[in-house]
């Protein structure tokens, strides 16, 4: 059974870190593009960042940009999600994706759309407030 589990998520200060993680189990992530996507309460699900089968490839939102990392480890079976100097806007439940085999990371128009995942992970919140 394909299953997505993320964990990491937490209640961190405005400036700081946290790392979130997702393991796959069922299937190898060596063949897959992974992603992140976040959604805060009364808005849209958003993509956040992605990363290509190799790892030689990834993409990010504008606003997490210079901020947040992704990488993988396919020994692990795991993907990555460092993300640096938090902002309160950062406030979401953040999903990991798996997404279809029909496109590329660098592409953005396939990276930023949801309905280019085919498996969600359950999601783990991430609260920045002082």
């Amino acid at each position: 059974q394909l299953q997505l589990v993320e964990s990491g998520g937490g209640l961190v200060q405005p400036g700081g870190s946290l790392r979130l993680s997702c393991a796959a189990s069922g299937f190898t992530l060596d063949y897959a593009t992974i992603g992140w996507f976040r959604q805060a309460p009364g808005k849209e699900r958003e993509a956040v960042s992605c990363i290509s089968s190799s790892g030689r490839s990834t993409n990010y939102a504008d606003a997490v940009k210079g901020r947040f990392t992704i990488s993988r480890d396919n020994a692990e079976n795991t993907v990555y999600l460092q993300m640096n100097s938090l902002k309160p806007e950062d406030t979401a439940v953040y999903y990991c994706a798996l997404y279809n085999a029909w496109g590329r990371c660098s592409f953005s128009p396939y990276f930023s759309s949801a309905d280019q995942v085919d498996y969600w992970g359950q999601g783990t919140q991430v609260t920045v407030s002082s």
